[in-house]
């Protein structure tokens, strides 16, 4: 094997096995019983892995266009560009459905070994030197602060991490003048698997090259012709994506709108805290090197068997790097122009990327000398000095720290000799700088665990629960004559993709503006401000959107804020009518400021009571009640969007529906409903859903029992009594002039009407941009909207109507064109590579010949 193999092959192993150690050491999933899927890991990562092994096994509901299982009907393409479009994402067709969790491990182990063997190859292309060095740098890059502590529970951000050390590889490509159409192909796998951190990382090679070309000896035309050459790729790459990353564009524009955050830049202190082991934030730039790799990193500026102008010019552009971090108009541009939800420090990877090729730059000229080791160590001293006095410093940081430069700097000190290395010399410095980096690199990768463990909401891996409610849903499933719903008592944010069915609840960055509104109109609640729907346990809602069957899981016992109730998931079955039914023709009023009164506009029928109550302010701890008067038999529910705690009614019949649960999880129905809301204190950041609370008493009287865990309130207004029977009588309306034959397939609905006068077809699927109709024989058009619903107009007709609706994502259409521009002009650059190359072979027979 070539010593481009080798460093290569080496990375990958050093990322291997210091990733996995450290995972064992903290007994995180698959190496223990804590789990590792946190936050965004459990909630979409993973759920959206599960959808993708369904869809490449041919067991989705819908196809690449549309995602029936969530939000009643969701665009599934942006998602895919979002989560799912990299190349290491098929992998989970290769595990069993059940070790979801575990093939997601294996991509991230996969993703990262792949990452440190491609910064391997770049530095050995940069300039040659020992292959065990570049190997072990390029481990250094994989096992960075960014990768260990932000990327290996964000699974698309690490292609990322593999696109800035390929990003730079086209940039020397274009530089030398070679290989410019697998460079665009290359830009185009880099944008098409994450376009986000793609962004970043193209930036970061930009940078790199405007570094190269600085110090190239060629001339100022020749520094332009390459620049041009790397623009000229980059665009023809970025068009070949197009297809994907402008449909994530337009999917961007038409989502909820996510929160505005005012950037802050981190404290110096904390920054050079991550730059050492064993330190832990969410709040600052994670630059973790071995310190051995950090030191080697320092000794560039005063190494002086590098070029002046290397030095420099290298020095200058990774400390103008670590300062555009911090500044608020740097940041947005490296941000795409918006601070992000959370990390504020995501492009930290970029910076980690150049510290090794400044590293690999001192060594690979010529192994830096005692002059260079000392000044080195006396910035390194200074670094941590300055991190010493940070609060994510811990006890072991700075020892830790200390050995590893030490090693380091013996290391050097050894191959800088000027006498001849024996082999056994070389092979003991390789040695060392490989047990300290594993070592170091475990150990830092366990505390991350620990850490994020502590302070992130975590979820259970696939187990027993979710595999009773996956077999619960399957034998309930009748889709599309009606909905199963896989309810409120959910185990993460997206239990549809994981466990199956057709719900509201949905999780995305992609979550639709008109989805997440109508659903907080007839009373949904969501978490992660907005964009996080979840499903809403209610009788109406149900009728509206063809929930025939709806499973009541027991709370999760994951989760120890939990009642643990145990049992298994329970099946309810409603009437309902079709997933196409009409309204009467003309325009609607918008919806108002009562839920229940919404729900009854979209139904078509007055089913609810609404009696007056006085308004409630709660605060922690301290019980409160509500008095009103219903129809007896009635079922109460309950909207109250801004409490938090639970609500039980005084002498309740019996249970309706299930038992209402948190923002997170529901009961299963028991005799004495407890509705269980979850609110923040801040409304935009959280809100409850409506929860039914039970039968009306034979007294007609309702009370209820508020026991609130957080101030909030309860307005007038906040009791609904549903009349079952009217509700009834609505659904066989609904059911006798709604569709008598309803097909989906893929992303078409098409259904048969009965005959009627002029009318409404309402399809219950949120108006998404993208949705175009056709009824009888008209030409398809953008389809209208019916309270957020997606609605056709019938002309008055004595024979059935057949209405179509196919679902075409938004940007798809512009994306395909510029792809498809694009792929014309990589042709007529293949043919012109073609042409060029048998020109010279020509040539050079010809004069042979002479």
């Amino acid at each position: 094997m070539k010593p481009i193999g080798r460093a290569a092959c080496l990375a990958a192993l050093i990322t291997a096995m210091a990733l996995c150690a450290g995972d064992a050491l903290a007994r995180v999933f698959p190496f223990g019983s804590r789990t590792r899927s946190v936050n965004d890991l459990g909630n979409q990562y993973i759920p959206y892995h599960a959808y993708l092994w369904d869809l490449l096994h041919g067991k989705a509901d819908g196809d690449l266009f549309v995602n029936w299982r969530s939000g009643f009907g969701s665009s599934l393409l942006p998602d895919l560009g979002t989560y799912l479009t990299s190349p290491f994402a098929p992998l989970v067709a290769l595990f069993p459905r059940d070790e979801i969790d575990l093939a997601v491990y294996v991509i991230t182990v996969a993703k990262l070994a792949a990452a440190g063997a491609v910064m391997a190859w770049l530095l050995l292309r940069l300039r040659p030197g020992r292959w065990w060095v570049a190997g072990a740098l390029g481990g250094s890059y994989a096992l960075c602060g960014w990768a260990i502590s932000d990327g290996v529970y964000n699974t698309m951000w690490l292609d990322g991490l593999i696109a800035f050390p390929l990003l730079c590889l086209v940039g020397e490509w274009a530089l030398a003048g070679r290989r410019p159409v697998l460079g665009a192909l290359v830009v185009t796998v880099a944008w098409t698997a994450n376009f986000y951190t793609a962004y970043m990382a193209t930036l970061g090679a930009g940078l790199l090259l405007l570094a190269r070309l600085l110090t190239h000896s060629g001339s100022v035309r020749e520094r332009l012709v390459a620049l041009r050459r790397a623009a000229l790729t980059t665009a023809l790459g970025m068009g070949l994506a197009a297809p994907v990353v402008l449909v994530i564009y337009f999917g961007t524009r038409h989502a909820y709108p996510g929160r505005t955050t005012v950037f802050s830049s981190a404290h110096w202190t904390d920054v050079f805290a991550r730059m050492l082991p064993t330190t832990y934030s969410f709040g600052s730039p994670a630059l973790y090197l071995n310190t051995a790799a950090l030191l080697l990193t320092l000794t560039l500026p005063f190494n002086p068997a590098v070029p002046r102008r290397v030095r420099r010019v290298l020095t200058v552009l990774v400390i103008g790097v670590a300062v555009s971090f911090q500044w608020g108009p740097t940041h947005l541009v490296w941000n795409a122009f918006s601070t992000p939800n959370g990390s504020a420090f995501r492009q930290a990877f970029v910076l980690c990327g150049l510290m090794v090729i400044a590293a690999w730059c001192s060594f690979a000229h010529g192994v830096p000398g005692r002059r260079p080791i000392l000044a080195a160590s006396g910035v390194l001293a200074l670094v941590m000095a300055g991190a010493s006095v940070s609060g994510l410093v811990n006890r072991w940081t700075i020892p830790i720290a200390l050995v590893g430069a030490a090693s380091g700097a013996v290391v050097l000190a050894l191959m800088a000799a000027d006498r001849p290395r024996p082999r056994a010399v070389v092979a003991f410095c390789a040695a060392l700088l490989i047990t300290v980096q594993l070592a170091q690199s475990a150990g830092t990768t366990a505390l991350a665990n620990k850490l994020r463990l502590a302070h992130a909401d975590d979820y259970a891996p696939w187990g027993e629960r979710q595999r009773e409610q996956r077999d619960a849903i399957a034998g309930a499933d009748d889709w599309p004559r009606e909905r199963t719903e896989p309810g409120r008592g959910q185990t993460v944010a997206n239990d549809p993709l994981l466990v199956g069915g057709q719900g509201a609840q949905y999780y995305s960055s992609m979550t639709s503006d008109v989805l997440s509104r109508t659903l907080t109109a007839l009373g949904g609640g969501w978490t992660s401000r907005g964009r996080s729907v979840q499903s809403l346990d209610n009788p109406v809602t149900d009728v509206v959107f063809s929930v025939g069957a709806r499973v009541h899981s027991p709370p999760d016992p994951h989760q120890w804020w939990n009642p643990q109730e145990g049992g298994a998931p329970v099946v309810t079955r409603r009437e309902v009518p079709p997933l196409v039914t009409v309204r009467p023709a003309g325009p609607v009023s918008e919806f108002g400021a009562s839920a229940f009164r919404n729900q009854e506009k979209l139904l078509g029928a007055r089913v609810y009571t609404v009696p007056r109550i006085r308004p409630v302010t709660t605060r922690p701890g301290v019980a409160a009640r509500i008095t009103a008067s219903c129809p007896v038999g009635s079922d109460a529910q309950l909207w109250a969007p801004h409490f938090s705690g639970t609500a039980r009614l005084r002498e309740a019949a019996s249970a309706t529906g299930s038992s209402a649960a948190s923002a997170a999880d529901s009961g299963a129905g028991s005799a004495a409903p407890v509705g269980r809301f979850v609110a923040d204190a801040n409304p935009v950041t959280q809100i409850a859903s409506m929860q039914p609370l039970g039968t009306v008493p034979s007294s007609g009287r309702v009370t209820i029992d508020l026991s609130p865990n957080k101030a909030g309130t309860v307005p007038d207004g906040a009791l609904g009594c549903l009349d079952t029977r009217r509700l009834r009588e609505s659904v066989q309306r609904l059911r006798t002039t709604g569709a008598t034959e309803v097909d989906v397939s893929g992303h078409t609905v098409t259904a048969v009407l009965p005959p009627g006068a002029e009318r409404t077809a309402v399809l219950a699927v949120p108006r998404i941009a993208g949705w175009r109709c056709a009824a009888g024989g008209s030409a398809p058009r953008p389809a209208d909207s019916y309270l957020g619903l997606v609605a056709v107009p019938l002309a008055d007709s004595s024979a059935p109507t057949t209405v179509r609706c196919d679902f075409r994502p938004p940007g798809l259409r512009i994306g395909a064109l510029v792809g498809g521009a694009s792929l014309l002009v990589l042709i007529g650059l293949i043919v012109h590579s073609v042409r060029l190359a048998r020109a010279s072979r020509r040539d050079t027979r010809q004069e042979a010949s002479c």
